[in-house]
């Protein structure tokens, strides 16, 4: 099969490579759509300490079965030959203590489709049996790709705990913020800004009632205090994972307020311990999803309580390199690209 391999620092090649083979409680899956994520634009430039070169990336996809292990269909009754599928990445140990507590993302022996095996930018991924869930026939499998991004903003809106009538800023809007100010939005959260450094992502934003600051021009602090009677929010969520935006988080967030930080741009950052103690400031990390997260966002997108579809771009997978370099320049008025395999 044809596969997009990470073999260094910004060197991204299509090749050739065997065919990958199901385990007797997996499946191979024929993918359709992968998405690229902001985690494997880190991996791409070398900056992800998770991802070893030479890999095949890809995590957020859908497809169709095309081969069953010989357990496979006894694990998962739902699923069969030619089942059109989305697949849940992340692969935990069901008697793992973290798995009890309902986080299976904290399981430390967690391995992570496209990391830690062959991943979705192929023209196949094996994967197992209990991690792949079917999609109906009125879900696009391009939609379908979005189930692990939008997981991971459900997550990150659970943890944040702000009500119908509260107030919540959102750093970065590239897929995950915009997907987290989506979940904000349906979850009707009563005040909501953002922030991006890009005009065409600031106008995409700028669709689901937020007001979307240009965090070069405007003091992001400042107008967040002007919208909220100088109290701040009631919980900040960074998606970016700079220092400068985890330390406007802490700054804009209310005295009591909650920062959610789930952007991993940057590995680590310098923040103001002492506010931080004076104001009371939750500072909590959101990693991935549990698995009932997986399966909300799977629901929302069924019920279709998410809009992406008009900035999502489709390329062919040979053009992946290129795709990456546009995502790390311009890349204009897209949400997310989607690799068609």
């Amino acid at each position: 099969m044809q596969a997009l391999v990470w073999e260094g620092p910004r060197i991204m090649q299509l090749r050739d490579v065997p065919d990958p083979v199901p385990a007797d409680d997996e499946v191979l899956i024929a993918v359709a759509y992968s998405g690229i994520c902001g985690s494997e634009l880190g991996g791409y430039l070398g900056h992800n300490s998770l991802r070893k070169p030479p890999l095949i990336m890809g995590h957020e996809f859908a497809g169709q079965i095309v081969a069953l292990g010989a357990r496979a269909a006894d694990l998962n009754p739902a699923l069969a030959e030619g089942t059109r599928v989305t697949v849940n990445p992340l692969i935990h140990q069901p008697t793992s203590r973290a798995a009890y507590q309902g986080r299976q993302n904290l399981d430390r022996n967690r391995r992570i489709v496209g990391i830690h095996r062959p991943g979705s930018y192929a023209q196949y991924v094996t994967a197992p049996a209990v991690n792949v869930y079917p999609i109906p026939d009125h879900l696009s499998y391009e939609m379908a790709a979005l189930t692990e991004p939008l997981a991971c903003a459900i997550r990150a809106v659970k943890l944040a705990g702000v009500g119908a009538t509260g107030t919540a800023l959102v750093t970065g809007l590239g897929p995950i913020g915009l997907l987290t100010l989506q979940v904000l939005a349906a979850s009707g959260v009563r005040t909501l800004i953002a922030t991006d450094t890009d005009p065409d992502r600031r106008a995409i934003g700028s669709r689901f009632r937020a007001t979307v600051l240009d965090p070069r021009s405007q003091n992001v602090v400042d107008v967040v205090r002007d919208l909220t009677d100088g109290v701040g929010v009631d919980a900040a969520i960074d998606a970016v994972g700079a220092g400068a935006t985890r330390r406007e988080c802490v700054q804009a967030v209310a005295w009591g307020g909650k920062v959610i930080l789930t952007g991993l741009h940057e590995e680590e950052s310098t923040l103001q311990a002492n506010y931080i103690i004076r104001s009371e400031i939750t500072l909590q990390g959101s990693f991935a999803y549990a698995s009932l997260d997986f399966e909300d966002a799977l629901r929302w997108l069924i019920d279709g309580r998410i809009e992406m579809e008009p900035w999502l771009q489709r390329s062919p997978l040979a053009e992946g390199g290129a795709c990456f370099e546009q995502l790390l320049s311009k890349p204009g008025p897209v949400a997310k690209i989607l690799l068609r395999s």
